[in-house]
């Protein structure tokens, strides 16, 4: 049975038992549920804290892990990603009181509050830089107003709280993080369980970026309505009952759908209808 990690509470917790429901997993209906079992997949589910899960999953207790690839990095686990899962996505940044610094080289000497203490240590000695790094747990804005660091360094979404607190970000990011599956490192990513379980959301992955697109034209105008909808593989074609008029079936990408619809229907294509895809196998 395959043994997953699962966040139990802050922004990845929903997304991660939403995709894995959409993948046909059973998920746990309260809250306070820490394991459940689901027979039929031969799936057992723990619900873990999101910055222990790496700490889990590389101990080999554990095959599988949802957790934050910030909070992977950040716990120097002997874990791996093995997919990104595209939600939860954020900015890691610095930010200070304005003309504070500009660039990542400006901090040497000065010290940063952060709650990831393990990326920032590892950023500043790639980039060469001496600064002083202080773990703090929580909201790490106050840091700099209660004269604890003169550089804070936290994940980015809005911006908002920052600029409320009067400070602004600077320099590069220091990393782009996403919701990712982990396993142990060095483990066998080729295992059956695991492989059927990364199709699984890999295909809710697809399901949710394409449309399934179905419309009419005329048997001269195929070539170029096949050019604007070419499918994963090539799309499906078949006659109607009227000569001379074909149907056509492809997948396309759903940000696209209402562009490709205009300029079919500007060759001539009728009948343009998009539909949801709920799962698939590529």
């Amino acid at each position: 049975m395959l043994r997953i990690a699962v966040p139990n509470k802050g922004s990845l917790s929903g997304p991660a038992a939403e995709m894995l429901h959409e993948a046909g997993y059973q998920q746990r209906r309260e809250s306070k549920e820490l394991r459940i079992v689901d027979p039929v997949n031969e799936v057992e589910f723990f619900y873990l804290r999101p910055r222990d899960i790496a700490i889990y999953v590389s101990s080999g207790r554990l095959d599988i892990g949802i957790t934050g690839r910030d909070l992977l990095v950040d716990s120097a686990a002997g874990a791996e990603e093995i997919l990104p899962l595209g939600f939860a996505r954020s900015t890691f940044r610095f930010a200070a009181k304005p003309g504070t610094a500009h660039t990542v080289q400006d901090l040497k000497g000065r010290t940063v509050a952060t709650s990831y203490e393990g990326i920032v240590a590892a950023y500043l000695a790639d980039q060469g830089v001496d600064a002083s790094v202080v773990h703090l747990d929580g909201a790490v804005e106050t840091a700099i107003e209660l004269g604890v660091a003169e550089v804070i360094a936290d994940v980015v979404e809005t911006g908002t709280s920052l600029r409320n607190a009067g400070l602004e970000v600077f320099g590069d990011p220091i990393m782009k993080s996403e919701a990712v599956v982990i396993r142990r490192t060095g483990a066998d990513v080729e295992e059956p369980k695991v492989q059927q379980f990364l199709r699984r959301l890999q295909g809710v992955l697809v399901a949710r970026t394409y449309v399934m697109m179905d419309y009419d034209c005329r048997v001269e105008q195929l070539e170029k309505a096949v050019a604007l909808t070419p499918g994963l593989e090539s799309p499906t074609v078949s006659p109607l009952h009227n000569e001379g008029w074909v149907a056509v079936r492809a997948m396309v990408p759903s940000k696209e759908a209402q562009r490709i619809m205009d300029d079919l229907y500007d060759i001539g294509a009728r009948a343009i209808l998009t539909t949801a895809i709920h799962a698939c196998r590529l």
